[in-house]
């Protein structure tokens, strides 16, 4: 994972306009070793091209692929301006993270730090601190409190089980690894038996060896009987704050709807989706998956032109990276796209639900084929 160094953030810096901004940034950049000179004609070339504006009052400056032989080494160096540059039209950043990337590095960089941003009051706290402890410790997430672990790699369907057991040492066993729980859960879980919550759901969890808050999902390849009643799938939960009652919550109204039965029938992604936020059984939703093909992923440039694209129709669009997390993102947000982290090869799985919806999906399917303003590859 990246690390941020403190002498990498400077806050406080003031600068008269957005190229005063990216040439302080990229003065960092140099003296730091990261890049060599003339790496900052490329930052500018690159605001030219598109904005680097990823909302929230952030920005990330970079150069251009054309200036990617001069990054000596990877690296960011921050800039917090309090008092606000004029980015673009009704654009106005408070801090400025400068990036060196070799190749698709910058990537893992940018879903880590974007993961942080994309929460509101981070955002707040990142322009009015005057600490460079402060900005290190938000902008690496250690002022988020217990992180909140549950994307696709907790979710294992297709089982091939005939009894609870099976799918308890599983949730059990993949919520150690994760780091939420110790020997104690593992052990508790698997002997007790678990809450049957009907419609073929059942939950799981212990008092004890909580060590963060998590949820493990699995589901048998087929459903299987438990003396008299059906069981398919096992949600278990570890809990150290009150993050898995929203899971829960989801759950519970899909249950109320007697509606479990789409979990039960979709992949790993869509029970993502069904336990983390409101998805539509509307007529006019629709689904489409495509694979990015551009050498260096959704970086801003094509992570920008495929949100411009999705902005264009009167419908709602959320973006699954079905090679990453497997957590659905607004399709609007151009931060939230970014922070898929997706690379070349990976699978994006678009849903639109309004009036426009299959316009959109065949103009993002086109869009994605056309290399999204970078060329097709």
């Amino acid at each position: 994972m990246f690390q941020l160094e403190l002498n990498a953030i400077h806050p406080g810096a003031r600068a008269g306009d957005k190229e005063e901004a990216i040439r302080q940034v990229a003065a960092a950049l140099t003296s730091a070793g990261n890049v060599g000179e003339g790496y900052v004609n490329g930052m500018l070339a690159r605001e030219q091209q598109t904005s680097t504006y990823l909302g929230n009052g952030i920005a990330i400056p970079h150069g251009t692929t054309d200036t990617r032989d001069l990054v000596l080494k990877t690296g960011v160096q921050v800039f917090q301006f309090p008092q606000g540059i004029a980015w673009g039209e009704d654009q106005t950043v408070y801090v400025a993270i400068g990036i060196a990337a070799k190749s698709d590095e910058h990537l893992t960089l940018l879903r880590q730090l974007t993961h942080v941003l994309s929460d509101d009051s981070v955002a707040e706290q990142l322009k009015n601190t005057d600490s460079a402890e402060t900005l290190r410790s938000l902008l690496m997430g250690e002022k988020q409190g217990t992180e909140f672990k549950f994307d696709t790699s907790l979710i294992t369907v297709d089982v091939a089980a005939s009894d609870l057991i099976t799918l308890q040492a599983l949730n059990a066993g993949r919520l150690q690894q994760a780091g939420a729980v110790d020997a104690s859960f593992v052990s508790r879980v698997i002997a007790s038996r678990p809450l049957n919550l009907g419609q073929g759901v059942w939950l799981s969890d212990s008092a004890e060896g909580n060590l963060g808050s998590a949820v493990a999902v699995s589901r048998s390849a087929t459903p299987f009987d438990v003396d008299g009643e059906k069981a398919a799938l096992l949600v278990t939960v570890a809990v150290a704050d009150e993050q898995p009652l929203n899971v829960l919550n989801y759950l519970s109204d899909l249950l109320i709807k007697q509606k479990a039965e789409r979990l039960l029938s979709a992949d790993a992604a869509g029970i993502l989706a069904l336990l983390t936020s409101e998805v539509s059984e509307q007529a006019d939703v629709l689904t489409e998956e495509f694979t990015i093909r551009n050498e260096h992923g959704l970086h801003a440039r094509p992570g920008t032109a495929l949100v411009s694209v999705i902005k264009k129709f009167n419908c709602d669009v959320t973006v699954t990276n079905l090679d990453g997390s497997g957590k659905p993102a607004n399709g609007r947000s151009l931060m939230k796209v970014v922070a898929l982290g997706v690379k070349k090869g990976h699978r994006l799985r678009f849903t639109a639900s309004g009036e426009d919806a299959r316009a959109a999906l065949d103009a993002i399917g086109e869009a994605i084929n056309a290399g999204l303003g970078e060329g097709a590859a």
